[in-house]
């Protein structure tokens, strides 16, 4: 097996590179039709998606097939070879087989384990089967691939996975109560019309959101989407298409908004959230007036207030250097005053009592009394596992978050949304990094990590059946020959002893027979298991040397099988 992928994908490339390098179907047959007219490849079939373009080929070169497809891709997609090498990927052999495996799983969609994939390989099949691209290699690859992808739906709930990843998000925008009673009447701002903004956008309208927007930069999607959650049976939910630049007035009527977009940079930030927080409240939304102020002078410019950090107590007249205190204590708590002499230890306890010592004027003690005291506070350290405190300090004040009034789901990675908007008060901000540690714990992560040891299993099993099937050809040529030897000294038996009745010749034969089959049974089983295993292509080359088979012969009874199943998978994919 000599299989080789090349392609890029949303996981290698942006979406803008990805858009450009599209192939209309026209330029597909004809990518197809010249891959397998260059000298590197046999056979070949071709996966093109919104999301990815991948290129499939058996070669007979590693290195001239991945410039040859990288040249390929680069022509017919109109994208300069200099412009795409960065954002290409490169598989060979059984890694090649990984990819498609897990592709067709859903391993590799923006959605996890989403299931119209596995169409869009049966569609590219049964186009490799029509321009008749595709041979033996390909024919049992994207066959076997369809398999897998069956059984991981069908063995795990890896298509749930990407629905609970929307699911979770939102149960976290609720805060705990339930989805369906926060969502009701709500308005809803869904920005990117792919997959998993598809998705969201359905289970929001499921949930009883009153009314949807959808903003894209492709216009068409949007109001496609739009008009399929209008349209739908199982919701009643008013939906309609933006253009992009319509956001920030959307942000400022919207209650919920859900950001999952393909860009690279921030989609929203925390300037343009604040003005629209105070777009809501009936104020003009103006823009920043210096863009070089960062987030926090946003804030201040649009006077939506700020949460303020933790503070470490009140500090004044503090004979502590405050400073130096660990941030998050109190300066009138324990760990402040750790390791305090006697002196200073008794003009801040002095200071927490409302006391006022000034230390200058404070007669200093003896050494024998500091010491007396040390010792002292020493004690009652190792007694009581800490150093006691003259009186319990204050707690620290935290101003109250006020209530939510704008929802924001980030599903986007890299990140839509500004991370500085967890600090705007009014709004709740769920994104990927806040839902990663729960869901690495939830049902999903357990299908996957399924679904993956169902891939690697199959890859195996795949690569040992192709591998077995490589010396298949050299096993019914030495079978042929052995055949032809028992014949020709048949015949020559014939001929010194002419006398043998059909009886007695059909009983030599047979004998014959059954011994050259008893004597080849075990080596010919004996290879296949060996050439099943990882590196055994040489054993066919030992059995070739070994019986002086004819290169000539092994290749005939190849190109017979490989027409006989061609013909038998041409009539349509499974």
């Amino acid at each position: 097996m000599s299989l080789l992928v090349v392609g890029l994908s949303h996981r290698s490339a942006p979406v803008s590179l990805l858009e450009r390098a599209s192939l209309p179907a026209d330029a597909q047959v004809k990518l197809l039709q010249d891959t397998v007219a260059a000298e590197p490849a046999a056979e070949a079939a071709l996966l093109a998606t919104c999301n990815r373009i991948e290129l499939y080929a058996d070669v007979d070169k590693f290195h001239a097939g991945v410039a040859e497809l990288s040249t390929l891709l680069a022509q017919h997609s109109g994208v300069g070879l200099d412009e795409l090498t960065p954002y290409l990927y490169v598989h060979y052999e059984d890694r090649a087989v990984h990819q498609l495996f897990s592709v067709a799983c859903g391993l590799d969609s923006m959605v996890v384990g989403e299931g119209q994939i596995l169409g869009q390989i049966k569609d590219s099949l049964a186009k490799a089967q029509e321009l008749h691209s595709a041979g033996r290699l390909v024919n049992d690859l994207f066959q076997q691939s369809l398999r897998v992808g069956k059984r991981a739906h069908s063995e795990t709930g890896i298509d749930r996975a990407g629905q609970s990843l929307v699911t979770f998000g939102l149960e976290q925008l609720a805060g705990g109560a339930d989805v369906r009673t926060w969502a009701r009447g709500k308005k809803a701002l869904v920005i990117g019309a792919g997959s998993m903004s598809s998705l969201a956008a359905a289970t929001l309208a499921r949930a009883g959101i009153g009314e949807i927007v959808i903003a894209n930069r492709t216009a068409d999607r949007a109001e496609r989407l739009a008009q399929i959650l209008t349209e739908g049976d199982d919701t009643d939910v008013l939906a309609r298409a933006v253009p992009m630049d319509a956001v920030p007035a959307e942000l400022t009527r919207a209650d919920v908004v859900v950001s999952c977009t393909g860009a690279t940079g921030l989609v929203l930030t925390a300037e343009a959230v604040a003005a629209a927080v105070r777009g809501r409240a009936g104020q003009p939304v103006a823009e920043p007036a210096d863009t070089d102020a960062g987030t926090h002078g946003a804030d201040a410019r649009t006077d939506v207030r700020m949460l303020p950090p933790t503070s470490v107590g009140v500090d004044e007249n503090c004979p502590l250097d405050v400073a130096a205190a660990q941030s998050g204590f109190s300066v009138m708590g324990e760990a402040a005053v750790a390791g305090m002499d006697a002196a200073t230890l008794e003009q801040h306890a002095a200071w927490v009592d409302n006391g006022t010592v000034d230390r200058r004027e404070a007669p200093r003690s003896a050494p024998e009394a500091d010491a007396e005291l040390i010792t002292a506070l020493a004690a009652a350290a190792a007694s009581v596992g800490r150093v006691p405190e003259r009186r319990r300090p204050e707690p620290v004040a935290e101003a109250p978050r006020p209530e939510p009034a704008l929802f924001l789901l980030d599903l986007a990675m890299p990140r839509d949304i500004d991370a500085a908007v967890h600090r705007l008060a009014g709004v709740r901000l769920v994104d990927i990094e806040s839902l990663a540690e729960a869901s690495a714990d939830a049902p999903m992560a357990a299908d996957v990590d399924q679904v993956r040891r169902i891939v690697s299993d199959e890859v195996a099993a795949f690569g040992a059946a192709q591998r077995a099937a490589h010396i298949t050809p050299t096993v019914v040529a030495l079978r042929t020959m052995a055949a032809d030897v028992v014949a020709n000294e048949i015949a020559r038996l014939d001929g010194r002893l002419p006398g043998l009745d059909d009886k007695q010749r059909g009983e030599i034969t047979q004998t014959v027979r059954r011994v050259v089959d008893k004597l080849l049974h075990a080596p010919t089983v004996r290879v296949k298991q060996l050439a099943a295993e990882p590196g055994g292509a040489g054993y066919a080359d030992a059995l070739r040397t070994l019986f002086d088979l004819d290169p000539e012969t092994v290749a005939s009874v190849s190109r017979a099988e490989d027409s006989t199943e061609k013909n038998a998978k041409n009539r349509g994919p499974a």
